[in-house]
């Protein structure tokens, strides 16, 4: 998947934060609205300048953003 299609940054919006192309729309936001439960077609209802693809695109960079990155199992 090509990320630049979907989501871009820009130091002079949001702080430079990655977000949805053409939105004021975070990935960090969008990961926070999962996980306090929220379902893809929440979000899609929510947000209607978002698209599926815009969705796996911020999917995708969180799963590349932890490839490399070693696990320490969390105290329970």
């Amino acid at each position: 998947m090509d990320l630049g299609a979907s989501l871009e940054r820009d130091p002079e919006t949001l702080a430079g934060a990655i977000r949805v192309k053409g939105t004021r729309l975070s990935v960090d936001f969008l990961l926070g609205l999962f996980e306090q439960g929220w379902t893809e077609q929440d979000v899609l209802a929510s947000y209607p300048q978002l698209t599926p693809v815009a969705l796996q695109a911020v999917f995708a960079l969180a799963r590349r953003s932890l490839q490399n990155e070693q696990l320490i199992p969390l105290a329970s």
